[in-house]
Parts: structure tokens; C-alpha cells; sequence
């Protein structure tokens, strides 16, 4: 169940001796739940906990991503859809916090059934740009006029020609059509 505010995330448990810990976001998506996190984005988001017992379970949302030839892909953390970061639209869709070093989604929650979509404006100037990566870091890159932040469950979108997308840092494919679907409580994770 996703959280609620106001009410406890998880619950307690007895670290598992055959937990698998995974150090990057892909391999979550790849492991055979309960899983542990040594590195990635969603770590990063969880508060980077150090091993511990009594360990925490909690549920963790998916991202589904479904491309131009209906293939459906998986995530745990985000998406990234651009031609370039310089010119062009830039959508981030953000079941967490950071990309990298970067606080793209300050509100965003890996399990509150809501997906951060983070737009940049084909029209933001260059400069604007610059600008706004240089407060990426600290998550003051918004509000601004160019950068439209929806949380929603789903999102479709067209583009004019493919596109590069990118799930949890790794290429996947380009594609003209996209839709991002929140997966409620899709991962089980253990820290």
C-alpha cells in the first residue's frame, strides 16, 4: 500500500542472510525481490541508510514505460526523455528525488503512487538553461516559466520526431510516442 501521510513507511523486519544488495537502480528492477541498496538514485533518495539490524521493508513504486512498437519497459527511479539538454524539449519523470547529483524532483516520493514529470520548454533559451542547471544541485531549478512539474500517475506524450529515453541511466531507445504509468508497490526493498 502506498504511503499515507501522517502514518509509519514499512515495516521492520530481521535483515534476511540471503539478501541480495544491488548498487545501481537497473539492477532493482532486475532482482528477485526483497532486495537491498548499496548505490543508485533511489538509495540516494532513501537517505543513503547504512545497514542495520532490525532492517526497514518497504514497498516501492515502478515506473512502466511503453515505446512507439507497444514495448514495455521498467524502472524504479526515473526516466529521461531529450534530443539534448541544450535545445528541445526535456522531460524527466521522477519516482524519486535526484538524477545524479542532481535534485530535479524535490517533492517527488518513491512510493506515493504519483510520478514527478519534470518538462523543460523547447522555448527556454540556452541561457536559461545554463541557469537552471546551475541550481539543479539544490533543487531551486523551479518554479520557472519553462519548466512544468505535474504529479501525476500516468502521462502520454507525442513528439515530432524520436526522441532519446533513457530508464534508470541507460539508454533503451528513441521513440516519437511515450507513456510513463505509475506501478504502485511494484518492489520490495530492505534497509
Amino acid at each position: 500500500m502506498t504511503i499515507r501521510r501522517g502514518e509509519p513507511w514499512g515495516v521492520e523486519v530481521a535483515r534476511p542472510s540471503d539478501l541480495v544488495v544491488v548498487g545501481s537502480d537497473r539492477d532493482v528492477v532486475d532482482a528477485v525481490p526483497p532486495v537491498g541498496l548499496s548505490g543508485g538514485d533511489l538509495f540516494r533518495s532513501l537517505g543513503s541508510p547504512a545497514s542495520r539490524d532490525p532492517a526497514q521493508r518497504v514497498e516501492i513504486d515502478g515506473i512502466e514505460v511503453v515505446l512507439d512498437d507497444d514495448r514495455r519497459l521498467v524502472g524504479v527511479a526515473h526516466v529521461v526523455v531529450r534530443r539534448s539538454w541544450w535545445r528541445g524539449r526535456v522531460v524527466a519523470v521522477m519516482n524519486v528525488d535526484h538524477l545524479g547529483a542532481w535534485n530535479v524532483a524535490p517533492r517527488a516520493h518513491p512510493n506515493d503512487g504519483i510520478l514527478d514529470v519534470v518538462e523543460c520548454s523547447a522555448a527556454m533559451s540556452l541561457r536559461d538553461r545554463w541557469a537552471a542547471r546551475s541550481r539543479l544541485a539544490s533543487g531551486t531549478h523551479v518554479p520557472h516559466p519553462d519548466i512544468e512539474v505535474v504529479r501525476t500517475p500516468e502521462r502520454s506524450w507525442i513528439f515530432d520526431r524520436p526522441h532519446g529515453v533513457w530508464i534508470d541511466g541507460r539508454r533503451v531507445a528513441s521513440s516519437r510516442h511515450l507513456t510513463v504509468t505509475c506501478l504502485p508497490d511494484r518492489f520490495t526493498v530492505v534497509f
